[in-house]
């Protein structure tokens, strides 16, 4: 039988620690088999991510893309996930796409951050006030309980309303002052020109970058690459397609051998020491879509028995 995941009941069962388990007990699996298609007309745009990984299954992540739904008060985004059996192929569930998103997007940093962060880290910025700066401050919650947490925000009625949601945030009003005070800085916004910079990173930061998607988006500049030690979720989907890495690989201000691993090699996920500056960038991918859309429906199908 055929799984209707929504959102709501769905978002208050999930748990972040036990989905990074998940996405690292993933990828001891064998590679997935990936593909993105895109169809357009006008400004919309259909994208269809699919993901096949032997021994859990596959998934077809599909998000339409309609920039003119702002002016109407309508999202921008919408969609949905189907995931399939491994074994016979057939259809086991259906998930909301904006469920799926938050989880993946979220713990996929997050996975990272509770390998790479100093374990005793108490200061969170969180840069960029927008939908995934809502869903980090509830995953590095969860790993850093004791954690307090920053929002900087290019508009100061975006971190305003963050901190209505949030009132145990504070409102950062100086990026560089934020940044040298924190011990991790998560940053999701959609800037093409650095907002980060290597000089003001301090000994001991963990950096996770999510926001930059395209060739031409970074959230840190090339000293903050040449100061850290650099890791990715997936080098394949990350290093020729994204600018955070890209752009200062093809101008020879890092190697490729300065990206230290990325999750199927997991174990690598290490710090050398306690002053070290750690920089992992999220850059997705449909085998994340695929990874959480089976949690999801693993924990699903235990509160429906």
């Amino acid at each position: 039988m055929t799984q209707m995941i929504p959102f709501a009941e769905a978002d208050a069962i999930l748990n972040w620690i036990d989905l990074t388990d998940a996405l690292a007990a993933g990828h001891d699996l064998p590679p997935a088999q990936v593909e993105d298609v895109f169809l357009y007309q006008g400004d919309n745009t259909l994208l269809n991510r699919s993901a096949w990984i032997k021994g859990l299954g596959l998934a077809v992540k599909c998000a339409t893309i309609f920039p003119g739904n702002r002016a109407a008060d309508k999202p921008m985004v919408n969609g949905g996930v189907t995931l399939y059996s491994d074994e016979d192929g057939s259809l086991s569930a259906i998930l909301d796409f904006h469920l799926v998103t938050k989880w993946k997007t979220a713990g996929d940093s997050l996975l990272a951050a509770r390998r790479l962060a100093r374990p005793d880290s108490r200061n969170i910025l969180i840069v960029g006030a927008g939908t995934v700066g809502r869903s980090l401050k509830q995953a590095y919650s969860a790993a850093f309980p004791d954690a307090t947490f920053t929002i900087w925000n290019r508009s100061k009625a975006g971190a305003e309303d963050f901190a209505v949601d949030f009132p145990d945030v504070a409102i950062a009003a100086d990026l560089e002052s934020a940044v040298r005070d924190a011990d991790i800085v998560t940053s999701a916004t959609m800037s093409t020109d650095p907002l980060i910079k290597g000089d003001w990173l301090q000994p001991g930061q963990h950096i996770d970058l999510i926001g930059a998607y395209r060739p031409d988006m970074r959230e840190v500049d090339d000293a903050a690459l040449q100061k850290s030690r650099i890791f990715v979720d997936n080098k394949g989907t990350t290093m020729d397609h994204i600018g955070e890495l890209k752009i200062p690989l093809a101008g020879g201000v890092i190697q490729s051998s300065d990206i230290n691993a990325d999750y199927y090699d997991i174990d690598a996920f290490e710090r050398h020491s306690d002053d070290e500056i750690t920089l992992f960038k999220n850059g997705g991918g449909a085998h994340l879509d695929l990874m959480t859309s089976s949690y999801i429906q693993a924990v699903w199908a235990q509160r429906q028995n």
